[in-house]
């Protein structure tokens, strides 16, 4: 089995509650989707953060060497998370992925 290492880089996620605070998270991550997951499973574990809407919110991933800033809307993230993987590396991921926001969730 050949196993391909991805490149973990460290970003800074920011995300916009319902009552228009702003919060913004480190988190070292493989992907744009992953490094999204972590903060939202971060932020919604936080009794101080307010509900994080679904639909059109968005995460701004800055991630750093180099430095590259991406804007994911919530709702395109779980959109891509809700479908079936496309190869085995990706089935993995998203499972991690949906179990570590199901953890925080609870």
């Amino acid at each position: 089995m050949i196993d391909f290492l991805v490149p973990l880089r460290t970003c800074t996620v920011v995300i916009e509650d319902l009552k228009n605070t702003t919060h913004s998270v480190d988190v070292t991550a493989g992907s744009l989707y992953e490094a999204v997951a972590q903060a939202l499973a971060l932020l919604r574990a936080q009794p101080w953060v307010a509900e994080i809407g679904r639909g059109l919110t968005t995460a701004t991933v800055r991630a750093r060497q180099p430095e590259v800033t991406h804007i994911v809307k919530i709702q395109d993230f779980e959109n891509w998370l809700n479908r079936p993987g496309q190869s085995p590396a990706e089935i993995v991921l998203k499972q991690r992925l949906r179990d570590m926001l199901d953890k925080r969730e609870r």
